[in-house]
């Protein structure tokens, strides 16, 4: 079994820590769903985990070899970083093009057959084969963000990090994405972590949960048991009801 984990994590850009002793693991086959209000530093998170961003003190391990230690190219064969999908790859126009940068960490921007066969196929995976020459900047915003998942499988990525997967998107395309990344998972042994503003999105999809605010890890552990009543009264400072009576698994009410 393969284990992501963050250890100690700390980050601030100025004197005044952004992340502070963030822990987490998470294994293969696992979503986990990145919580919290805005400005609790989800998405910092994120690009530390992919160092993006560069962690001040803390450890980031895959499989027990430490990440804060390898090169970038090795670090990208290994983690594929999904950005919201408000952003514009008019470097690299069509779909094809866009899928085929995550080959970049292996080689050459020449690709051979073995590269071909592995973007089309995660073209296929994710449903956007047909699309292949269509103009990334036209498509739609459930189309793009299947386009960049694309990218990250292309890769090769075994932890997929997803910065608000379901953003901007309508409740069809919620679903679409959110049965797509629990599919990766489950079918793939990925291992996932996805920054999720709707809490039953996260219950229902979501194995884990981390739920962070100001900084610092509130709760993690299993969806059921960080998603309470207590806790996103002490997040949000909002009182909701956790209905546990009439699903297969719970259902946040606003009362």
């Amino acid at each position: 079994m393969m284990r992501f984990e963050i250890k100690g994590l700390k980050f601030s850009y100025t004197s005044a820590p952004i992340l502070e002793d963030v822990s987490l693991s998470i294994d293969d086959s696992e979503v986990m769903g990145i919580l919290g209000p805005n400005g609790s530093g989800k998405t910092t998170l994120l690009k530390c985990m992919n160092q993006v961003l560069k962690p001040m003190q803390g450890s980031i391990l895959y499989d027990g070899k430490d990440l804060l230690s390898m090169e970038r190219r090795d670090i990208s064969k290994i983690m594929g970083y999904v950005p919201q999908n408000n952003i514009s790859e008019t470097a690299f126009p069509t779909v094809y093009e866009v899928v085929m940068m995550g080959r970049r960490p292996y080689g050459s921007w020449m690709l051979n057959s073995h590269d071909n066969e592995i973007v089309w196929v995660a073209m296929e995976k994710m449903g956007v084969s047909a699309l292949s020459a269509r103009r990334f900047d036209r498509l739609s915003s459930g189309q793009i963000q299947r386009v960049l998942m694309a990218r990250a499988i292309a890769q090769g990525a075994k932890v997929l990090l997803l910065d608000e997967p379901t953003s901007n998107l309508d409740i069809r395309y919620q679903i679409d994405v959110m049965d797509t990344v629990r599919s990766l998972a489950k079918n793939d042994g990925n291992i996932v972590c996805a920054i999720i503003h709707d809490l039953d999105l996260a219950i229902k999809y979501c194995d884990k949960g981390a739920l962070l605010y100001h900084g610092k890890v509130i709760a993690a552990g299993d969806i059921i048991d960080v998603i309470t009543p207590e806790n996103i009264k002490k997040v949000y400072g909002v009182d909701v009801i956790v209905d546990k009576s009439n699903y297969d698994r719970p259902h946040v009410i606003m009362p």
